[in-house]
Order: structure tokens, then sequence, then C-alpha cells
């Protein structure tokens, strides 16, 4: 994925494997490898699941009228 290439997982995608990557590492019961790889899995899920919230903000602010209040 580059900066003008949106990545080929949806947010909504993105954010439900995020989820369970979650969820299997509060449960426990991994190995330390199983663990790195999880938590590295997570890292790259939230990285696109931000890549989509600022192109989505970024939308929003385009669309508000030039004198209305600021999208934060």
């Amino acid at each position: 994925m580059t900066a003008s290439e949106p990545p080929a997982t949806t947010y909504e995608q993105a954010r439900d494997e995020l989820a369970e990557v979650v969820r299997r590492l509060e449960a426990g019961g991994l190995t330390l490898e199983e663990s790195l790889a999880l938590w590295e899995r997570g890292e790259k899920l939230a990285g696109i699941c931000r890549h989509w919230l600022d192109a989505a903000r970024d939308r929003l602010a385009a669309a508000a009228p030039e004198d209305g209040p600021p999208v934060s």
C-alpha cells in the first residue's frame, strides 16, 4: 500500500480482524512468537483503519462549507 493507493482491506474488515487479534491477545495462552505475530498483525490492521479514518476526515473537511466550523 502506498500513500496514494488505498489498502485492499476495507475499514470494516480491518476493524473486525483487529478486534479478534485483541481478543486473542487478552485471552492469553499463546507462545511468545504467536503473541508477537499477532501484535505485528494488529499494528498493521490499526494502520489500515487509520488510513480509512484519515481519508474519511479529509473528505468531510473538503465537503464542509468554507465558513463553517472546522472538522476535528
